[in-house]
């Protein structure tokens, strides 16, 4: 327990850490689990965490914004952050968008397998199957 100086007061002092990037990663959460852009005081909010600082939920999206994860834009006198998609997010919903045009989807799957190498096609499989038994439990 420590004292305050010039209060008197006693206080608890807790000093958590984390691990490392897990912070970034519950803020980019909150950001992708958001339909619209965030500022800064509703990421602090919906993380949902007393003991986190508004300074160090800015702190975080500053440091997502110059890694490129996260975008800033105006609004008012505050700014809201929504988050970046990477590669992976681009090319999963380009292939969503492609599977929903497809009149038969049976053969936009069909034509997506005959177009992969054989690896990707078992990597795919495995991940079918893991999120089948990953439903079941």
């Amino acid at each position: 327990m420590a004292v305050c100086r010039g209060t008197g007061q006693e206080r608890t002092i807790v000093n958590v850490r984390r691990e490392r990037g897990t912070l970034e990663a519950q803020v980019l959460s909150t950001l992708w689990l958001s339909t619209t852009p965030l500022s800064g005081a509703e990421v602090h909010a919906q993380l949902g965490a007393p003991e986190l600082s508004y300074k160090t939920v800015l702190t975080v999206l500053t440091r997502l914004r110059a890694k490129g994860r996260v975008a800033r834009e105006k609004a008012g006198r505050a700014f809201t952050y929504r988050p970046v998609p990477d590669g992976s997010d681009v090319a999963a919903q380009r292939m969503a968008s492609v599977l929903a045009r497809g009149a038969d989807r049976s053969a936009v799957l069909q034509g997506f397998l005959d177009a992969i190498a054989p690896a990707d096609e078992a990597l795919l499989r495995g991940l079918l199957d893991d999120s089948r038994q990953g439903s079941a439990s």
